[in-house]
Protein backbone atom coordinates (compact mmCIF):
# COMPACT_ATOMS: atom_id res chain seq x y z
CA UNK A 1 0.00 0.00 0.00
CA UNK A 2 1.30 3.44 -0.94
CA UNK A 3 0.36 6.15 1.59
CA UNK A 4 1.19 9.08 -0.72
CA UNK A 5 -0.96 7.59 -3.49
CA UNK A 6 -3.90 7.22 -1.12
CA UNK A 7 -3.45 10.75 0.24
CA UNK A 8 -3.46 12.13 -3.31
CA UNK A 9 -6.69 10.29 -4.17
CA UNK A 10 -8.38 11.66 -1.04
CA UNK A 11 -7.08 15.17 -1.80
CA UNK A 12 -8.44 15.00 -5.35
CA UNK A 13 -12.00 14.68 -4.01
CA UNK A 14 -11.79 18.38 -3.15
CA UNK A 15 -11.31 19.20 -6.84
CA UNK A 16 -14.32 17.19 -7.98
CA UNK A 17 -17.02 18.90 -10.05
CA UNK A 18 -20.16 17.04 -8.93
CA UNK A 19 -23.04 19.56 -8.87
CA UNK A 20 -25.67 16.97 -9.86
CA UNK A 21 -24.86 13.90 -7.74
CA UNK A 22 -22.83 15.59 -4.99
CA UNK A 23 -20.81 12.33 -5.01
CA UNK A 24 -17.20 13.44 -5.11
CA UNK A 25 -14.55 10.98 -6.21
CA UNK A 26 -10.79 11.31 -6.30
CA UNK A 27 -8.27 8.98 -7.85
CA UNK A 28 -4.53 8.78 -8.23
CA UNK A 29 -2.33 6.52 -10.32
CA UNK A 30 1.25 5.56 -9.55
CA UNK A 31 3.53 5.43 -12.59
CA UNK A 32 6.36 2.93 -12.88
CA UNK A 33 8.75 5.90 -12.58
CA UNK A 34 7.28 6.74 -9.15
CA UNK A 35 5.25 9.79 -10.13
CA UNK A 36 1.69 10.17 -8.84
CA UNK A 37 -0.96 11.66 -11.12
CA UNK A 38 -4.35 12.64 -9.71
CA UNK A 39 -7.81 13.00 -11.16
CA UNK A 40 -11.35 13.75 -10.02
CA UNK A 41 -14.82 13.15 -11.36
CA UNK A 42 -16.21 15.87 -13.62
CA UNK A 43 -19.97 15.79 -14.12
CA UNK A 44 -21.99 17.13 -17.03
CA UNK A 45 -25.70 17.96 -17.09
CA UNK A 46 -25.79 15.39 -19.90
CA UNK A 47 -24.86 12.56 -17.54
CA UNK A 48 -23.36 10.34 -20.24
CA UNK A 49 -20.65 12.96 -20.80
CA UNK A 50 -19.46 12.76 -17.20
CA UNK A 51 -15.92 11.46 -16.67
CA UNK A 52 -15.05 9.42 -13.59
CA UNK A 53 -12.03 10.19 -11.43
CA UNK A 54 -10.27 6.95 -12.36
CA UNK A 55 -10.45 7.67 -16.08
CA UNK A 56 -9.52 11.33 -15.53
CA UNK A 57 -6.37 10.30 -13.65
CA UNK A 58 -5.39 7.67 -16.22
CA UNK A 59 -6.15 9.85 -19.26
CA UNK A 60 -4.25 12.74 -17.69
CA UNK A 61 -1.27 10.46 -17.04
CA UNK A 62 -1.30 9.16 -20.61
CA UNK A 63 -1.56 12.71 -21.98
CA UNK A 64 1.48 13.69 -19.88
CA UNK A 65 3.53 10.87 -21.40
CA UNK A 66 3.27 8.12 -18.80
CA UNK A 67 2.85 4.62 -20.23
CA UNK A 68 3.26 2.15 -17.36
CA UNK A 69 1.37 2.06 -14.06
CA UNK A 70 1.79 -0.03 -10.92
CA UNK A 71 -1.11 1.00 -8.63
CA UNK A 72 -4.28 3.07 -8.44
CA UNK A 73 -6.15 4.56 -5.48
CA UNK A 74 -9.82 5.57 -5.51
CA UNK A 75 -11.42 7.68 -2.78
CA UNK A 76 -15.13 8.28 -2.14
CA UNK A 77 -17.10 9.10 0.98
CA UNK A 78 -18.17 5.48 1.38
CA UNK A 79 -15.48 3.33 -0.27
CA UNK A 80 -17.25 3.03 -3.62
CA UNK A 81 -15.77 0.76 -6.29
CA UNK A 82 -14.89 1.75 -9.88
CA UNK A 83 -17.76 1.59 -12.37
CA UNK A 84 -17.77 -0.84 -15.29
CA UNK A 85 -16.33 1.64 -17.80
CA UNK A 86 -13.47 2.47 -15.43
CA UNK A 87 -12.79 -1.21 -14.81
CA UNK A 88 -12.35 -1.73 -18.54
CA UNK A 89 -10.07 1.30 -18.95
CA UNK A 90 -8.00 0.27 -15.91
CA UNK A 91 -7.50 -3.16 -17.47
CA UNK A 92 -6.67 -1.76 -20.91
CA UNK A 93 -4.11 0.76 -19.64
CA UNK A 94 -2.72 -1.02 -16.56
CA UNK A 95 -3.46 -4.74 -16.83
CA UNK A 96 -2.95 -6.40 -13.42
CA UNK A 97 -2.48 -3.78 -10.67
CA UNK A 98 -3.65 -3.31 -7.09
CA UNK A 99 -6.42 -0.79 -6.57
CA UNK A 100 -6.64 0.78 -3.12
CA UNK A 101 -10.21 1.59 -2.16
CA UNK A 102 -10.46 4.48 0.32
CA UNK A 103 -12.81 6.83 2.08
CA UNK A 104 -12.08 10.16 3.79
CA UNK A 105 -10.47 8.34 6.72
CA UNK A 106 -8.03 6.50 4.46
CA UNK A 107 -7.42 3.00 3.21
CA UNK A 108 -10.22 0.40 3.36
CA UNK A 109 -9.14 -2.53 1.17
CA UNK A 110 -7.15 -3.65 -1.85
CA UNK A 111 -8.63 -5.30 -4.93
CA UNK A 112 -6.82 -6.46 -8.04
CA UNK A 113 -7.89 -5.25 -11.45
CA UNK A 114 -8.43 -8.86 -12.56
CA UNK A 115 -10.76 -9.45 -9.60
CA UNK A 116 -13.06 -6.58 -10.49
CA UNK A 117 -13.05 -7.41 -14.22
CA UNK A 118 -12.70 -11.19 -14.56
CA UNK A 119 -12.27 -12.60 -18.07
CA UNK A 120 -11.59 -9.10 -19.36
CA UNK A 121 -12.02 -8.18 -23.01
CA UNK A 122 -8.70 -6.73 -24.20
CA UNK A 123 -6.31 -6.50 -27.13
CA UNK A 124 -5.88 -10.30 -27.13
CA UNK A 125 -9.60 -10.57 -27.92
CA UNK A 126 -9.14 -8.49 -31.07
CA UNK A 127 -6.72 -10.88 -32.80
Amino acid sequence: MNKKLIEKAIEMRDRSHAPYSDYTVGAAVLSRSGDIIGGCNVESSSYGLTCCAERTALFRAISEGYKSFIALAVATENGGMPCGACRQVIWDLCKEIPIYICNNNGYLKTVLSSEILPDAFDDRSLK
